[in-house]
């Protein structure tokens, strides 16, 4: 063995026997080289990279079992204090007159709806008034539900009263009496005699104001239009009076007197025409004689030929009394 080999022979190869490791400067720095040891390569990231991985709430996979210092949870947040509320300025308290309990005056009650009127209007004095009068009326409760008080129409001198029994529906339109279908019929009747309702004709109801869905009318709602048909005939002094239906010939003959009341509600309309009434209207005796009323030969067409001997009855009547 050489002197070379002998010299070689303790000393470590630096290919195969790599250099011992310098000894830690201390205890720490060796626990954290060992740590170091133990954790697997992370990636190096670009801040453009993790910029992205942000922007799209992605967490890198390391981060998940990284044994990292937990920050401590942030406090709460609370109000923040509210400034010391500042005094308003007391009030300065304004003088009033002081009021007695006694003297205060009460609450006003509510007023009490207006009851039918039952006295009977002042007379008026003339047409014009009348006419007023009847559509200003509000003596029943129809005259808040009208559209239109309808008084009459016609000569002002007639020889023919024709008194039916309400406004229909297209006379409450329109404020004129017969206007409708029975309107036509009427005329057509009125035109048989040589007659029309604006010469020696005038045309009313009983009463002024339409029913509500064109029923009956009803005792009261009569007994407070009574006065106003009452100056009508008084102004109008006809010569004779036509009563077109059942209600308008139980208010004229009972106003005339002309029959007992049990008479006037048992007797059907049949038994109480083909007959002349003398009836007692205000200062006047007047022809009166009843017949159908337009809207029921309408639906009865077999009765017109009744209603026309009636139209003659009473045109003899008038002829009768002119010729005396």
């Amino acid at each position: 063995m050489s002197a070379h080999y002998e010299a070689s022979a303790g000393a470590p190869d630096p290919v195969t026997d790599p250099a011992p490791a310098a000894a830690p400067a201390s205890a720490e720095a060796a626990a954290a080289l060992a740590a170091a040891a133990r954790e697997p390569a992370r990636p190096r990231l670009s801040p453009r990279h993790s910029a992205m991985l942000a922007e799209m709430g992605v967490r890198p996979w390391w981060l998940f079992g990284a044994q990292t210092e937990v920050a401590p949870a942030p406090a709460p947040q609370t109000a923040p204090a509210r400034p010391a509320h500042r005094a308003e300025p007391a009030a300065v308290p304004v003088a009033h007159p002081a009021v007695a309990p006694s003297a205060r005056a009460p609450a006003p009650a509510p007023a009490p709806a207006a009851a039918p009127a039952t006295t009977p209007p002042a007379p008026a004095p003339d047409w014009d008034a009348l006419e007023q009068q009847i559509r200003s009326c509000q003596r029943c409760p129809l005259g808040a539900q009208r559209q239109c008080a309808v008084p009459g129409m016609g000569d002002r001198r007639p020889d023919w009263l024709l008194v039916g029994e309400a406004p229909g529906e297209e006379e409450d339109r329109q404020g004129l009496p017969f206007v409708g279908r029975a309107g036509q019929l009427l005329d057509r009747m009125l035109a048989a005699l040589q007659l029309q309702r604006t010469q020696r004709v005038h045309i009313t109801n009983v009463i002024k104001c339409r029913p509500p869905q064109n029923r009956n009318p009803a005792a009261d709602e009569i007994a407070h239009c009574a006065p106003y048909l009452r100056r009508q005939i008084e102004l109008l002094q006809p010569k004779i009076v036509l009563a077109l239906g059942r209600f308008a010939a139980q208010t004229l003959l009972a106003e005339g007197g002309c029959l007992s009341p049990d008479e006037l509600h048992t007797l059907p309309l049949g038994k109480l025409r083909g007959r002349i009434y003398q009836a007692r209207i205000g200062a006047q005796t007047l022809p009166l004689v009843v017949t159908y009323h337009p809207a029921y030969l309408l639906r009865s067409p077999a009765d017109k030929a009744r209603a026309w001997a009636d139209l003659c009855l009473a045109a003899d009547a008038l002829e009768a009394a002119a010729s005396t």
